[in-house]
């Protein structure tokens, strides 16, 4: 049974990813290509101003994989791999939760199972790491972004568990409702104390000379030595847009994983019982 649990949560988590995909390369994809045109602008803008200066200026190499490859194909299949593994884990922790969280129904439970799994893989870092499109973000902090996501990534995970071993060790004092209240209440307040503790990204791209002291990490308009505003900072439209559809994405996502998951497994299960009983 449990590897029909898993074998159908890989199917629904690679049907999820397929959707996501298909919202994104609608939706984020013009984004992404207006951020990348930014880039390119900017980055001509610089040249401009080094040759100007008499300063060697740097020229980036061919990309391997053309635009076309990477808007369809590349983030396509890295989609639908990624739905696949959340799809995979999403199954493992149901079937570990499946007659140990009380007697909840097979479709309840994997919508509970995907809230908490949109909940603290991927909500609660983006509150503090938002997704980035190109041009947000250096290259010299790059390893100290990945890095502080990490480390939001499993401390949500960490404070969710613990949340809800709380939960349960409360509910015969409290009652259910209470004891599900209190062990929401601190998984809130550990996340939003560990947001407090980890640096923003604005203080990691004020470190970098180009970008110039500031509390955001989107670049500032280009300026000539002369003070003239040579290329204008970035679009908040364009980064609030491809914000808002990359929450989006993933909603999709973890829904489609549990109204998917959710029939499949309690068929699955139906059937269990059934050559229970008949045995």
């Amino acid at each position: 049974m449990q590897n029909k649990l898993i074998l159908r949560g890989l199917l629904a988590g690679a049907l999820g990813g397929l959707l996501a995909f298909v919202f994104a390369r609608i939706f984020a994809e013009p984004l992404t290509q207006d951020a990348i045109d930014y880039e390119s602008g900017r980055d001509e803008a610089q040249m401009a101003l080094d040759k100007a200066a008499g300063m060697a200026s740097e020229h980036e190499g061919h990309e391997i994989f053309s635009r076309a490859v990477q808007g369809n194909l590349g983030i396509g299949l890295g989609m639908v791999l990624f739905g696949v593994a959340m799809g995979l884990l999403f199954a493992v922790t149901y079937t570990v939760l499946l007659g140990r969280v009380g007697r909840i129904r097979a479709r309840v439970l994997a919508v509970l199972v995907a809230g908490a799994g949109f909940l603290s893989l991927y909500l609660v870092p983006f509150l503090k790491y938002p997704a980035n499109p190109p041009a947000i973000g250096h290259e010299a902090t790059i390893g100290a972004r990945t890095g502080l996501y990490l480390t939001m990534v499993v401390a949500s995970v960490l404070f969710l568990v613990a949340a809800v071993v709380a939960g349960k060790r409360l509910a015969p004092r409290l009652g259910n409702w209470n004891a599900t209240l209190v062990a929401g209440a601190g998984f809130v307040v550990l996340s939003a104390l560990l947001m407090a503790l980890l640096p923003s990204l604005g203080s990691l791209a004020s470190n970098v000379a180009e970008y110039g002291p500031q509390t955001s990490e989107t670049p500032l308009p280009l300026k000539a030595p002369d003070g003239q505003i040579v290329y204008p900072g970035f679009p908040a439209d364009t980064l609030v847009g491809f914000r808002l559809y990359s929450v989006l994405a993933q909603v999709i996502l973890w829904a489609t994983i549990a109204l998917v998951f959710g029939p499949l497994a309690e068929r699955v299960l139906d059937r269990g019982r059934a050559v229970t009983v008949e045995a």
